[in-house]
């Protein structure tokens, strides 16, 4: 299952860093009123759903093999006092996607534990682990706080362990030199 997860953490930084905060294209949304957002790599693809602008609330999910195995829920945004400034919040979304790219491996949820540039600041506050976990983000302004966003997620746990095992399968992540010496195993 680590293999399992090392794969999924790589994946989501690469995903990440190439969409939202990558500024990528828009595309067709499987639900009215989304913006939906993608990236595809071999057997893996990643969606990132949301819907607002000053507030929003949104989801990200992982598929493998065209099945989901990982999401994200989102909700949060600017401040009360600073709906309706659209020109302060766009770049307030300039600084959280400066921010977003520095999304590590070892935490690839949303941005870093803090990040500076000028009168900005970012800071990340998260518990957990890529299996599951919940965590809060805070955007500061000049010391002020302008933005907050909620967060939770983790692995998506199949009815059936077993068919788990079919989807993630060591022939999909490995190399053909090193899948004779793996097995990979979902919890009890």
């Amino acid at each position: 299952m680590k293999m399992a997860l090392n794969a999924l953490a790589n994946f989501l930084v690469e995903a990440k860093t190439k969409t939202y905060a990558g500024n990528s294209k828009e595309v067709s949304s499987q639900r009215p009123g989304f913006k939906e957002l993608e990236f595809r790599k071999g057997n893996w693809r990643y969606r990132d759903s949301y819907a607002g602008f000053f507030m929003t609330t949104g989801q990200e999910v992982v598929y493998f093999e065209n099945k989901p195995f990982w999401a994200m829920a989102y909700a949060g945004g600017m401040l009360p006092q600073y709906i309706e400034k659209k020109e302060f919040a766009s770049k307030t979304f300039c600084f959280l996607k400066k921010a977003l790219l520095q999304v590590k491996k070892s935490r690839p949820f949303r941005g870093p534990e803090n990040f500076k540039e000028a009168e900005w600041e970012y800071k990340d506050s998260s518990k957990g682990t890529i299996a599951d976990f919940k965590g809060i983000e805070h955007i500061y302004y000049q010391g002020k706080e302008v933005f907050k966003q909620n967060y939770v997620g983790g692995l998506i746990k199949p009815k059936n362990e077993k068919q788990a095992l079919k989807t993630f399968n060591k022939k999909s992540i490995l190399p053909r030199a090193h899948q004779a010496n793996c097995q990979i195993i979902i919890g009890k």
